[in-house]
């Protein structure tokens, strides 16, 4: 009977210590100071913007998720991404300024601090600053099972983005 209660005792410990394993996972913090901000223009990143200057301020990559990554985006005035879809789609949220927004098949619309914007999976879209007041949104886009998160396509043209 020793012998036995001896066993369960030990598997108990073992489960345990597995737990307890678990369980020792801890939050990550990580420092501003630690992540850059990126000027598009000064990086491969240029070649899917236009109309102005983009600084890309990271707050968290993939790798922290394994599913989606977070960056604020700051688009000065008239500047604006190419056109583009996100496989498992993307959440826009304005925290300042003015903004547009635009899909294949719409108009473009205009977006504010306080506006979120879900984009889903695979719709060709395009967002950016107004033609005279820049726009930050804090952009949340996960990533499909091979670690894409967007698929970049052609620029979007003057007449695009002036239009109604």
């Amino acid at each position: 009977m020793k012998l036995i209660t001896l066993i369960s005792l030990t598997a108990v410990v073992i489960f345990t210590q597995a737990q307890a394993a678990e369980v020792k996972k801890d939050q990550t913090v990580t420092k501003i100071e630690d992540r850059k901000s990126i000027d598009v223009s000064k990086t491969g990143y240029k070649k899917y913007f236009t109309g102005g200057d983009v600084r890309i301020d990271p707050i968290y990559p993939k790798s922290d998720t394994k599913t989606h990554s977070g960056a604020y985006v700051t688009f000065e005035p008239g500047a604006r991404s190419n056109w583009h879809t996100h496989p498992r789609g993307q959440h826009i949220i304005v925290v300042s300024g003015v903004g547009y927004t635009q899909t294949w098949d719409n108009k473009k619309t205009i977006i504010k601090p306080g506006d979120v914007v879900w984009c889903p999976e695979d719709i060709k879209h395009w967002h950016g600053a107004s033609k005279d007041i820049a726009m930050t949104h804090l952009v949340i886009t996960e990533a499909d099972e091979n670690g894409k998160n967007v698929e970049w396509l052609e620029p979007v043209t003057d007449e695009q983005y002036n239009s109604k």
